[in-house]
């Protein structure tokens, strides 16, 4: 077999995407650094994408800084390291099993100290044919991405955003998942604007990325907002604490502390800002904390427990918050009290979409009466809260029930509020809650 002769071939790729790097804060106008830039990306190879091919990566970019690359059709990401200031370089051999093709997409990301850019390529077609040298037209970028922030994530709302970039091309946004293709209007050389008004059954959350693309020529570049929807001066609050405020509960090998974060119409609470601290101590480490809720779980002796919460949400809006339980033996527990059990979920379980099936155990013959709340955290659907099921049970011999219910729309996110209270004659009343989250 005569052994082909191997072609060297270098292509530089055009600019796409440009994540933007502005973080605005309501009310404050803060210094940033500048953001970092990613201005060319070169590919060389000694035989076209064939299996064994050496293929050589050259990104030019802001110095300093950590460069990796993702290419479709191959399964690991690709580093590159800085060779000469702002120049970053890296090799990969493709393998039998890579799907590498003419025109794969590559998407190159950039991170300098704690700012970081991301921008996508093509493989063009012709990379194992010949040289191909393009450079990026000068001054095709965004300058900057913004909204108007509104008050409240509500039907009727509108969305006003801005695009600072190159004069005299076509510009439009995106907001995945709920519209594409909304075009802007240039106001003035440079400046574009556009807008959209939030419809009943949009799935918008506050912090749902929107992505603007301004396109000169044949030319594109895209810009990703930052800031939040909304202008956001609530700060997030806790219910549905567990134990509650000033409650005994039974000594047990994992007492379970929990809480949900609810901060509706806000842009969420950000989990690395919570602190759970029991009884003087931080547990925060040792718990699970999600931008939901948090549960600590641990074997607490006897005794009088202070629970402190804090935490933030992605604006920075401040919270604390304080109660205290108690932990008895099990032979100190009240016996003319009815005791009540959830047997099917833990609480703040995730639960899949239809009928959602709830089991308990409580005294025999005990009525247990049953109230769920869908509680929607993104506009239109059924708005931020409804009732879903108000019920009577009873249990049977053994002391067990059960009941279910069915979200009309079941969102990503929506949280479901049970709250039962079980009676039986000469015992007092016992009440319990569970809040379960749609998958």
């Amino acid at each position: 077999m005569t052994k082909q002769i191997r072609h060297h071939v270098a292509a530089l790729f055009l600019l796409l995407p440009v994540a933007s790097a502005l973080m605005v804060v309501p009310g404050t106008v803060m210094a940033q650094p500048a953001a970092p830039e990613l201005r060319s990306l070169q590919v060389a190879t000694d035989d076209g994408l064939r299996a064994g091919a050496d293929l050589q990566f050259t990104v030019e970019g802001t110095p300093r800084g950590k460069v990796q690359l993702r290419v479709a059709g191959v399964p690991r990401a690709i580093v590159l390291q800085e060779t000469e200031r702002g120049v970053y370089t890296g090799s990969y051999t493709v393998r039998r099993q890579d799907r590498l093709n003419e025109g794969s997409a590559v998407r190159a990301t950039l991170k300098v100290r704690n700012r970081t850019i991301t921008s996508n390529y093509t493989l063009p077609a012709n990379i194992g044919d010949r040289n191909v040298v393009a450079a990026p037209p000068p001054g095709l970028k965004i300058d900057r991405f913004s909204v108007a922030p509104i008050d409240r994530m509500e039907p009727g709302a509108e969305l006003r955003f801005t695009l600072n970039g190159a004069p005299g091309g076509r510009a439009d946004f995106d907001i995945p998942g709920v519209i594409d293709n909304v075009p802007m209007r240039e106001v003035s050389p440079g400046v574009y604007e556009g807008a959209y008004t939030i419809r009943r059954m949009d799935n918008l959350a506050p912090s749902r990325p929107t992505v603007a693309t301004l396109r000169v020529g044949d030319r594109t570049v895209s810009s990703t907002l930052t800031q939040p929807l909304i202008a956001d001066a609530k700060p997030p609050v806790i219910r549905h604490v567990s134990p509650r405020d000033g409650e005994t509960v039974p000594r047990s090998a994992a007492t379970s502390v929990s809480g949900t974060f609810d901060d509706v119409g806000g842009v969420g609470v950000d989990p690395k800002s919570v602190r759970i601290v029991i009884a003087g101590r931080d547990v925060t480490s040792a718990s699970q904390v999600t931008p939901q809720f948090f549960t600590y779980r641990a074997d607490l002796p006897t005794g009088r427990y202070p629970v402190e919460v804090t935490a933030r949400d992605l604006v920075g809006n401040g919270m604390r918050q304080n109660w205290t339980f108690n932990i008895a033996s099990q032979v100190n527990a009240a016996p003319t009290t009815v005791q009540l059990q959830v047997t099917s979920h833990a609480n703040h379980a995730t639960v899949d979409r239809g009928a959602v099936v709830v089991r308990g155990r409580t005294v025999p013959g005990a009525v247990v009466d049953v109230k769920v709340n869908a509680v929607g955290t993104l506009v239109g659907a059924f708005g931020l809260n409804q009732e879903l099921l108000s019920q009577r049970v009873q249990a049977d011999g053994n002391g067990d029930f059960s009941f279910s219910f069915t979200s009309q729309i079941p969102l990503p996110g929506t949280r479901y509020e049970v709250t039962m209270n079980a009676e039986r004659g000469g015992m007092a009343p016992t009440e319990t809650q569970l809040v379960l989250f749609q998958k």
